[in-house]
């Protein structure tokens, strides 16, 4: 079993979103001691965003590429070729702001491609990434589930739903900034979470 682990916290040291996510990645090596785990941190190693630039590298043919744009689109291709092998994706996705965070955006960005991960066909859109797991750890400062600020799990649903990823969960750790009780309940819930999910 081949697992991706992306964690997205700008956060090197002490995310919680980063650690629940290792929590569950552990788990299911646990159950499945053969497994691959490969880790992409977003924010130890930032990828770059969608500029300008990078758009004129991505749209011209492959064999007119500059070094430059080769190099370019060669970042992309590398966490392309991540998310394709991976049976099993286990996102870390803590909320900045009401929503995700920057390197994650730049990650989405960089895996969404036409002909590759989705295409577009007479009856409309068809993501070409199928067959995939996917853990959403969600975590938040304050209290959003189920209301109408909760912009991250619409989002993530919607963009896994678009390139073929339709079996997605969500664990959610909320109140993590409300006081050291708010914080340890949090965490315990996210645990149990995962615990269920994972017995089913």
């Amino acid at each position: 079993m081949n697992i991706l682990q992306i964690n997205s916290s700008a956060r090197t040291e002490g995310s919680h979103s980063s650690r629940l996510a290792s929590n569950l990645v552990e788990r299911l090596v646990a159950e499945t001691p053969a497994s691959t785990v490969t880790l992409r941190d977003l924010g130890r190693t930032p990828h770059p965003m969608l500029d300008e630039s990078a758009l004129q590298a991505l749209f011209t043919p492959a064999e007119q590429r500059n070094p430059a744009q080769q190099s370019r689109v060669a970042l992309d291709d590398a966490l392309i070729a991540e998310i394709q092998a991976a049976e099993i994706v286990v996102l870390g996705a803590p909320m900045y702001n009401f929503g995700i965070s920057a390197q994650l955006k730049n990650w989405i960005d960089a895996i969404s491609r036409a002909q590759v991960t989705f295409r577009y066909t007479a009856n409309g859109p068809e993501g070409l990434l199928t067959g995939k797991k996917v853990y959403v750890v969600l975590t938040r400062g304050g209290l959003y589930r189920n209301t109408p600020r909760d912009t991250q799990m619409p989002y993530l649903k919607t963009f896994f739903a678009f390139l073929g990823m339709n079996d997605v969960e969500f664990i959610y750790a909320e109140g993590l900034a409300m006081g050291p009780d708010s914080e340890k309940s949090a965490l315990a819930s996210a645990d149990e979470q995962i615990q269920q999910l994972l017995a089913a």
